[in-house]
Order: C-alpha cells, then structure tokens, then sequence
C-alpha cells in the first residue's frame, strides 16, 4: 500500500470493500465455467471467512493485515499472464491510496527510485475534494454532471526522462451510502454548486468532511500516453511565446526527449538567411547553439553542408539523417558535415528542414552523442510537431523583421510631437547630471493613465487573392514555356523535349488543382535548371527559335524570374488602397490634435491600422477630462467611415477586385504606455495591460459565437467591446452619425467567440452609407454636437 495525502479532508469515509464484487460472482455464478465456479466458490469462501472484507477496511494497518486475502481477491484483475503488460492498480478515486498493482506498474514505479510516491498531475487537494462530492451527485442522486478531465501519473523513467501514463478508471464496484451526517441535496443546490465549482467553502458546506461513505474499491487502468503530453505541451511552449527566455530551450529539449525517449538527446537550431545564401547562428534565443556552424557565428549553407545534405534539406525539403557519424566519418573524411558532428563527438543526428510558404527559414537539429540512437525509424516521430514548429519559427521571424523596421523607422524619424516634450525632459535632466558627481542615464519614458483607440481597415481574403494571382501568373508563364518547346519538338523530335512538355503539363495540373506552399519554387528551380540552358542553346542553334525565346523573356521580371502580371495588379491594388486609406487618417490627423493633444501612429499591411493614446500624462498641462476620449472616439468612427468612402471611390479602378472591413477596438480601462529604449518604440506595460494588445491581435479573424461568421464583413464597421457602458456609448454615436447619413440603419449587436485567455467580448456592427461622389470638405462633427442632437430629439 502506498499512501499520500490521506490525512486531508474528504466528503466520504473511505471503507475498502469488495461486497459488490463477492455480489457479483454470486449473481454470475451459473454463467461460469467450471473452472470459473471452482475459482468463484473459493472467493465467497474467503468472503465468508472474513466479513471484514465485506463490511469494509478503514486503516493502512488493517489492510496490511489482510493483505494477502486482498491480493487473493483481486487475482481475475491482475492475472500474471497480463501482468508484464498491463499498467494497473487497484485503488480509492482522487485518494493516493494504491493496495494492488501489476508488475509492470512496480517495473515502472522502481526505476523512478525508492523515494516516488505516486500522485496525480496537477490536482491539489480542493479538487479532489471536489472529485468526491462529484461522486455522490452522480453514483447516489444520478445527476449526470460531467466532471472529468484527463488524468495523469507523471513517473520519471531510469534515464530521467518523465513519462506520462493517463488514468482512466474503472469504478464498477463502488458503493455510496448515506450516514446520519449526509445533508440531502436538492436541485437547487446542485445549481448553486454548478456555477461556484472553485468556491471550495460552499462544496464542504452541501458535503461536509466524512459525512457520506465510500464502500468498494476502482480499478485504475493506464497507459503510456508520454507522447500525446508531449505534443499537447510543445503546443503550449510554442503560443505562451517563451521564445524570449533561457527557460524555452530548456523546455524545448525536455519535451523533445520525452518524444524520442533520449535522455541524451540535443536541439540545436540554425536560421539561414536568404538574402545572403548563408547559415547563421540563432537570434533571440538563450542559450541556443548551431551544431552545423560550430561556433562560427555564420557561413554559406553550401560549404557547411554536404552535397547529400544540401539536397535533401533545400530541394527535398526532407530531413537528413546521420544514424552513425563515427562509422559515417571514417568512410569520408573529406565531408565537412561529417568531419565537424564527428569533432563535437556526435553519434548520430537529424537535421530538419524548416520551411514555411516556400521560404527556408532554417534547420532544426537533434543530436545524440550514441551512434544509431536517431535514425530513420524514430525521425518519424517528427511529423506530428513539425508543422507547429515551423508556423512559429516562421511568426518569431516575421517579428524580428517588424521589429527590424520598427527600429529603422524609429531611428530616422522624429518622435511624434504630442509626447516629444517628455523626452526633452528626461534628456535634459540626463544632460544636466553631466557635471555633477552622478551622472544620470536616459530613463524608459512613461505615461501613465492613458486611454488607448485602435481601427484597422483589413484587405479581406488578402492571402486567397495574392495565391490566386501567383496562380494565374504560373500558370501564364508555364502555357508560354510549352507553346515553345511544342514548336521545338515538331522541328526536332527527340524524346526529352517530349518528357519535359510532360513535366510542364503535370506542373500545370498541380497549380490548378491546389498551390502548394512550395510549388513556386519547385517551378523556378525547373526553369532555371532545365529551361534556361535549353533556351541558350537553342537560341544560338536556330533564328526563328530566338525570337521565340526573346518574346519569351520580354514577359518575365528580370528581378523575380517570373512573369510577374497578375502578382503586381494585386500588389498594386494594395498599394493603392493603403495609400488612399492612410491619406485620409493622416491629413484628418491635424484637426485631431488640434482637438485635443494625443499620441497617434499608423501602420500599412495588408490595409491600414492604427493606433491611438490619450490622457493627462501625454499633455504638460493638467487639462484632460473624459469630454475629450468620447471626442476622440467619434472622430475615430467618422474618419472610417471616410476611409470606407475613399476605398469605395478607387475600388472600380483597381487592377484586382478585392474588398475591406473595418474594425474598431474598445477598451474601457486606462493602461500605461512605455517607451521601450531598447527596442525604440511605444508599447503597453504591465501583464493587465498586455491583454489589450492580445485582443487587438486576434479579435478581427474571431467569429460570431455558434456561428463561422466572420465578425468583420465588408462595407461594414465593427466596433467591440466588453463592457455595457461602452455599448451605449457608442450606440449613441451610431444614432448621431446615421442622423448624418454616414451610417445604415441595419444595426446588429452580437457576442463573439471566445479567444485565447479572453472571454466575454461583444461588438456592434453596423453598415455605411456610400456616397457617389468623393466630399473634399467632409464635416466632422464634435461630441458637443452629438450631445447638441440628441437633447433635442
């Protein structure tokens, strides 16, 4: 027996009995074999012999005392034909009471060292607490409240690595009964018990300590479920965004052994830079190391890879896996590969391909210091945690190079002026301290209590309009490709220009049939390596080919090496839409300020989003009243509202035809603004507030709560928020602007879906009002004249 925790408190007294099984057999006993009866006939024997076990065991000491009677009982559960097989024990649910396991449950428990005591993840003390009270709703009242959730026994192996087995249990022979201090529960208890299940207090309340009783036992079935925890907490590791921290590695590897069952094992990551066709070392992770570089901090992916290597990992795109360096380094010294795994005294190795949207963002590396530990056989494993893996290398880059040209931007152009004097402060408080005896450096620079409005109006389905013009555009270039080694095979007939129209034609069906996230660069890699030569040779054998060929390559963009038609109306239509868009806000930005002083900045993506703070601390005069955050908001709706007009005067004459949606994002509570220094730019702080910016990157692609509807439409705004005070806010905005003929009238009010950490999100949607004809001199309105209109309705 093993005991943990026992001595906390618990709605039912436990009694250990076997009642309803000795029930059992006497009610099956006519079905039995007649070595089952004979087996049955002993059992009710002991029963008889021994009433305790009927009536029940109450302490560790008694059930050691009966101990081979139990195990005698329990034999049909754990038959030793199963017991090198099956993880088993025989226990009392969410008590760390074990009296009965099969052998390989002791084989595993042993190798986890003699002072393991078998407890349950993540499961304190009012939970199980809590388990018990469910126990007696549904085994005694037969309520059918769902309860459960996945279970585990978290037992390190004999190489350290933790493995994870789930619970599930078996709790056929339990019995609850009432006692004198059992209080009856009725369903207005449930109820209330129902809507406080973390209200510990008002659970001991309805079920008090020891006040019902527990007679019989469960039997706890496991298994190795090591990987699925593994994967299900790499996918943690990778949205809890820990990348920044010494900790993520660490965890990384922790997760990677358990999958791979090596305790041994290693990760190494190197990122490859396009631009430049070379290796480097991994930025922004702690503690990270290259295994391919080898302490060089960068070189060309051509001469730290091996021919093999560099095929399966660039043109493949497939892992390159090295079962056994030693054996592998003697046969070719001369391979730089081999040679640098072999000087880091590596047995064997796996390097992953990490590509993404047909971009090579980098290698992963698992390395072992045993020969054959990684081979072809486990590498599978790789599969299920791959895609998580390469999406997040590639949104880690994505940052960098937004942060990248955030700090470009930010180091050539002035600070905004509604906070510049700020700064000047804090530099001449930092120049003042010069010629004293302590001299003084640059603090981050905050502002507190201030109010922040966020808009964007979004390209909708930007992704399906730029792959449906790479498509077309493929396709053009392919069809032209074809008609010319059509005209060469009917001049010169050898079999290989015949094969290569079979190459085109079964590119050509690929991309209509779907574009895969590399076919663009599989089409390049064929007509650069096979099209172009034919072409230079061809185009000095005949003059009528030439001027095929020169036709040919009038179509395709030198700098791409693509025909480039369709991808460039889209990327122009962007272009377009975000200059309009921006123009406006920028140039109605002015009159903002001029309303009252706040920070303002604006960025272009796929469409154009903003951002905007206001409050007492942005000023230098103590002059801020709330007035002018609902001024703020009304001009922010009227200004998309004119955007939306803007896109709607140029949308005819875009090259692509593509639509926007507009969005708005409220939020009622103040938070502070840091001027990051290291990072040069503004950003919230504090964990409260970072909320904010959690929302405002997730929120446009939520839908509708029980719908697939999209909370953003096209021609419409879409304001949200979550507290009722904000509702009627801007509701009322809405009445004044549709009174001024910018909005429809066909006002819907919804609850979106919940998102990552965040619940309980509303949102208005609302139509706006075209006008034919763009308004130069469009009127904005003051909350002064909304207050104005609706006191005289």
């Amino acid at each position: 027996m093993k005991v943990k925790g026992v001595e906390s408190e618990f709605p039912l007294k436990i009694l250990i009995s076997f009642d309803k099984l000795f029930a059992k057999y006497r009610d099956d006993m006519e079905s039995f074999s007649e070595l089952q009866q004979d087996r049955a006939k002993k059992i009710l024997e002991l029963a008889e012999e021994y009433p305790v076990l009927s009536e029940g065991i109450d302490s560790p000491e008694q059930l050691a005392e009966y101990q081979e009677q139990v195990n005698f009982v329990l034999a049909d559960f754990f038959a030793d034909v199963l017991g090198s097989n099956e993880i088993k024990i025989a226990s009392i649910p969410y008590r760390y009471i074990i009296f009965r396991t099969s052998k390989r449950f002791d084989d595993i428990t042993s190798k986890a060292g003699d002072d393991f005591e078998a407890q349950l993840n993540d499961f304190n003390q009012d939970e199980a607490y809590i388990m018990g009270c469910s126990i007696i709703l549904n085994a005694y009242y037969g309520y059918k409240i769902d309860f459960r959730r996945p279970f585990y026994y978290s037992i390190p192996d004999a190489h350290g690595i933790m493995r994870y087995y789930k619970v599930l249990y078996n709790a056929d022979y339990v019995q609850i009964e009432k006692t004198k201090n059992s209080k009856e529960i009725t369903d207005d208890d449930v109820a209330e018990l129902i809507d406080n299940f973390h209200n510990i207090e008002i659970w001991k309340e309805k079920f008090p300590p020891e006040s019902w009783l527990f007679r019989g036992f469960v039997i706890a079935n496991m298994y190795d479920a090591t990987m699925d925890v593994s994967i299900s907490r790499f996918k943690e590791n990778l949205i809890s965004n820990e990348g920044e921290k010494e900790e993520f590695l660490v965890d990384f590897k922790k997760i990677i052994q358990g999958i791979f069952s090596i305790g041994s094992l290693e990760v190494g990551f190197t990122t490859y830079n396009e631009e430049e066709l070379v290796f480097e070392c991994p930025p922004g992770i702690s503690g990270g190391r290259s295994y391919i570089l080898h302490g060089k901090d960068s070189e060309s992916s051509r001469t730290a890879l091996c021919d093999t290597s560099y095929e399966f990992l660039f043109n493949r795109n497939e892992p390159y896996i090295v079962s056994d360096i030693p054996k592998y380094f003697k046969l070719y010294p001369e391979n730089e590969l081999y040679k640098r795994l072999y000087e880091q005294e590596i047995g064997s190795a796996i390097l992953v391909p990490l590509v993404s949207r047909g971009s090579f963002l980098g290698v992963m590396e698992l390395i072992s210091f045993s020969p054959r530990a990684l081979n072809t056989v486990n590498a599978s494993k790789l599969q299920d945690i791959l895609p998580y893996l390469v999406d997040y290398i590639r949104q880690k880059k994505e940052r960098r190079a937004n942060e990248i040209e955030l700090l470009i931007q930010d180091e050539c152009t002035a600070i905004h002026p509604s906070v510049h004097w700020k700064f000047k402060k804090e530099a001449e408080r930092v120049i003042d301290s010069r010629n004293t005896d302590a001299p003084l450096s640059f603090r981050e620079v905050t502002f507190e209590d201030v109010y922040p409005l966020y808009g964007q109006i979004d390209i909708k389905g930007s992704s399906l309009a730029r792959n449906e013009a790479t498509k077309k555009d493929l396709i053009l270039q392919l069809k032209h490709v074809r008609k010319i080694i059509e005209k060469i095979y009917a001049i010169d007939e050898l079999p290989i220009y015949e094969q290569i129209n079979f190459e085109i034609t079964r590119f050509l069906k690929q991309i209509k049939d779907t574009l895969e996230v590399d076919t663009e660069r599989k089409v390049l890699t064929f007509l650069r390596d096979e099209i172009i030569p034919l072409y230079d040779h061809l185009s000095r054998k005949s003059g009528a080919l030439k001027t095929l060929i020169d036709e040919y390559y009038k179509k395709i963009d030198d700098s791409k090496g693509f025909i480039y038609k369709h991808r460039k109306d889209y990327d122009e239509s962007v272009t377009l839409i975000n200059k309009a868009l921006a123009n406006i806000i920028d140039s109605k930005q002015n009159n903002a300020q001029a309303m009252y002083p706040h920070y303002f900045e604006r960025f272009k993506t796929d469409g154009v989003e903003h951002n905007l703070y206001i409050g007492e601390s942005i000023t230098k005069h103590k002059s801020f009243n709330k007035i002018y955050l609902y001024n703020l908001r009304l001009w922010q709706l009227q200004v998309m509202c004119e955007m939306e007009n803007s896109f709607y005067q140029i949308k005819d004459a875009l090259p692509v035809q593509v639509n926007v949606s507009s969005m708005i994002l409220v939020f009622n509570s103040s938070l502070s603004l840091r001027f990051r220094m290291d990072e040069k730019r503004f950003d919230v702080d504090g964990t409260y507030n970072a909320r904010y910016e959690v929302v405002k990157k997730r929120v446009d692609k939520a839908n509708i709560k029980g719908t697939e509807e999209r909370i953003t439409q096209p021609g419409k705004i879409t304001i949200v928020y979550s507290q009722r005070a904000d509702e009627k806010e801007y509701l009322k905005y809405i009445k004044f602007l549709q009174h001024k003929q910018l909005l429809d009238k066909d006002v819907e009010i919804f609850e979106l879906e919940d998102l990552q950490g965040v619940t309980g999100l509303m949102a208005i949607r609302v139509s706006v009002l075209y006008s034919k004809e763009s308004d130069k001199n469009s009127e904005y309105y003051t909350y002064d004249d909304l207050m104005s209109q609706i006191n005289n309705n």
